[in-house]
């Protein structure tokens, strides 16, 4: 389980929102290059990059920057935000991007989804951005009427990497991951789970570490935003605690 450092592009510099409010951004630079190359040289074993205009406008307006992230650091790179086609995921695939995120158009359009999937295999990550345990899309300024836990058995059929969830009242608060709903997945899913979300603290991570006690689980990694940009904790701490324990 590693510790994921998120950039959030927003107007081109790097920003946290409060529970995905766009009115509500904190921001921690100008410079998303270089905020990239200080989490590779802090030792960050991968990168999560969101376009966060590009999640509201339905298209990516972010990308060359983002393409430059991944030409210039060496660690694998995930992306998310306003793809919505195979330009768009072939675009960021040839400028070194490992892993492509799919939310709105894998809950709005399934037969997409099936496309993508046969062909971008294991190279595809899904968004399961909740609101409790309903699936937002479009930004999280659309509520659906899917649920979780029957996402995750048809998500078990695909050939996707893995499966990113947000619990969108927890993120960018500081106050912990939502650990109900984590389990549920953990336990539910076939495919390597990403947490993200809430996470304040050294104790949060210790949380969802124990998580794996139950299910027999590990999760692949887990995002973390505010609390490092912060200094909450290093990235150099983060990794010891998700390994040996806080």
């Amino acid at each position: 389980m590693i510790p994921i450092p998120a950039i959030d592009l927003k107007g081109g510099r790097c920003v946290r929102l409060y529970q995905g409010r766009m009115e509500r951004e904190t921001v921690y630079g100008d410079d998303p290059i270089a905020m990239a190359r200080r989490w590779e040289e802090e030792g960050a074993k991968r990168l999560h990059v969101v376009d966060l205009d590009g999640a509201v406008k339905g298209r990516p307006v972010h990308r060359k920057v983002i393409q430059e992230i991944a030409k210039t650091i060496s660690i694998p790179v995930e992306v998310g935000g306003g793809i919505r086609s195979f330009g768009d995921m072939e675009a960021y695939y040839d400028a070194g991007v490992q892993t492509v995120i799919v939310g709105t158009m894998a809950f709005l359009d399934p037969e997409f989804l099936e496309r993508t999937v046969a062909r971008f295999p294991n190279r595809i990550a899904i968004a399961m951005d909740t609101d409790g345990e309903t699936v937002v899309v479009k930004g999280w300024q659309s509520s659906t009427e899917e649920k979780v836990l029957p996402w995750l058995e048809r998500l078990n059929q695909m050939p996707i990497f893995g499966i990113i969830h947000t619990d969108i009242r927890r993120d960018g608060t500081q106050q912990g991951a939502n650990v109900e709903i984590l389990h549920s997945i953990l336990e539910k899913s076939d495919h390597p789970i990403i947490a993200s979300g809430g996470i304040g603290a050294l104790h949060d991570l210790e949380r969802l570490r124990n998580l794996t006690t139950g299910t027999g689980k590990k999760f692949y990694g887990v995002i973390i935003g505010r609390a490092l940009y912060e200094g909450r904790f290093t990235l150099e701490e983060a990794s010891r605690c998700l390994e040996e324990g806080c």
